[in-house]
């Protein structure tokens, strides 16, 4: 943790920008003393998104370490950490699980400054309403940050200050996993608290806090309130819908459609690292990891992937090779990355009702799905297993190429069974060998 603390502690873009993510850090200051008025924290609010989109977060990393371990995705690079992760024979020095980690608690910091600094300031110009919503961003990104560390990692070092010297936070223990997610729940409800009631799919409002507690719960297994923060958002329907056909969400460079609650907006001076490592060479990139047989024939089956096969394309003979082209835009880089879409939530729902034994609610929530994809429905009179069953193939179909898959399977019990791998102690990643070098209060998982 240490040497995540001076990697940042120094380091704050002072450029205005009109976009988010469009944050270029140009200077070295004190966090400590660069929130000073409206426009140093609407900077530092910018600089915040800039992390959590960044290619060892958002931007390429952090996905990668869900999809290249879920068995859908094979490896066909030069590169050893990505082998490793294939493989299930991930070690602490593995450089993704290094960057994520780092990359996740430098965006944790810049929340904590955000959190701290901002109902400080004195400037007349700034409205009660918009210190409101920046303090309720940040609340929102570090909630999403701690639930994707606990997670991935199970229980974490809880860093809820700012840091303005390597002391501040030396000597914090790992929280327990349960600590972990309850400061998840209480960052959401504050979330939820400060923000408006807007849409907004590139930045956090009081409905992508919905959103996020809909999973939280999910994952909780509290199957009333994951169904009843889903429900909020399916009855937007002027706001949320999901469209039709499955590739309208990004397609044609599509950005910001009804069928997203939250993405990452990206840019040609902040970009989105994800199309280098799918597309072939002739379309700019090096495809070193590519959807793997299994996950080609469901998706290119007309019953059970329907026009989900848009996902995937193949190369021109004598080639053939399949590849995967939800990230396309070469040379902008400029491709969102998907945090909270609409499906998710009518999967959720589904998943609760089933577990609520309404039965027919969830036939209707995955049939949703299942008729956006053009997949035929799902019988009526179906078993609670069977639409359970469902809903894990909708998942896996939906969201191949996007952080799901791996943690859905660790969530639903089903890493054995379907990869093979028993120990339940390779269900985390490691804790990265520099940061327990760094820091002796810091324990590694079992098993590694």
């Amino acid at each position: 943790m240490r040497q995540i603390l001076y990697l940042l502690l120094f380091t704050l873009s002072l450029a205005s920008c009109e976009k988010f993510l469009q944050v270029d850090p140009k200077q070295q200051v004190d966090q400590s003393q660069s929130i000073t008025d409206q426009g140093s924290v609407e900077t530092a609010v910018n600089g915040m998104y800039h992390l959590l989109g960044s290619n060892s977060y958002y931007g390429s990393n952090f996905p990668a370490l869900s999809y290249l371990s879920a068995g859908d995705i094979q490896w066909s690079g030069s590169q050893a950490a990505p082998q490793q992760i294939t493989l299930h024979k991930i070690t602490a020095d593995n450089s993704y699980v290094s960057n994520a980690w780092g990359a996740i608690y430098q965006t944790i910091l810049s929340a904590n400054t955000i959190i701290t600094k901002v109902p400080e300031v004195e400037d007349p110009l700034f409205t009660d309403s918009l210190r409101n919503q920046y303090v309720g961003e940040a609340h929102f990104v570090r909630a999403l940050c701690y639930f994707d560390l606990v997670r991935g990692w199970g229980g974490v070092q809880l860093i809820l200050t700012p840091t303005n010297n390597p002391q501040d936070h030396q000597g914090i223990k790992r929280s327990s996993k349960e600590e972990t997610y309850a400061q998840v729940l209480k960052d959401l409800h504050e979330a939820e608290r400060l923000l408006p009631l807007t849409t907004d799919r590139n930045r956090a409002t009081r409905k992508s806090a919905w959103g996020l507690l809909s999973r939280y719960f999910l994952y909780q297994k509290n199957w009333d309130s994951a169904a009843y923060f889903a429900t909020k958002l399916i009855d937007d329907d002027k706001n949320y819908q999901l469209l039709k056909p499955y590739s309208a969400f990004f397609a044609n460079n599509a950005t910001g459609t009804a069928e997203s609650v939250f993405e990452i907006h990206y840019s040609i001076s902040s970009t989105n690292g994800e199309s280098n490592w799918w597309l072939p060479p002739a379309l700019g990139g090096r495809r070193e990891w590519s959807p793997n047989n299994k996950l080609v024939s469901l998706l290119n089956d007309p019953a059970v992937g329907g026009n989900r096969n848009a996902l995937i394309a193949q190369t021109a003979p004598p080639g053939n090779l399949w590849y995967g082209k939800l990230y396309y835009r070469t040379p902008t880089g400029t491709d969102p990355a998907y945090i909270l879409r609409m499906s998710e939530l009518y999967l959720i729902r589904s998943e609760a009702y089933v577990q609520k034994n309404r039965l027919e609610d969830a036939l209707a929530d995955v049939n949703a799905v299942r008729d956006r994809a053009g997949t035929p429905p799902l019988a009526a009179g179906s078993s609670a297993r069977q639409i359970l069953e469902d809903i894990q193939l909708q998942r896996r179909l939906e969201f191949p190429f996007e952080s799901d898959r791996w943690f859905d399977l660790v969530r639903t019990g089903q890493v054995a069974a379907v990869l093979g791998i028993t120990d339940p102690r390779k269900y985390v990643f490691p804790i990265p060998t520099s940061e327990l070098l760094a820091d002796k209060n810091l324990k590694q998982n079992d098993g590694y």
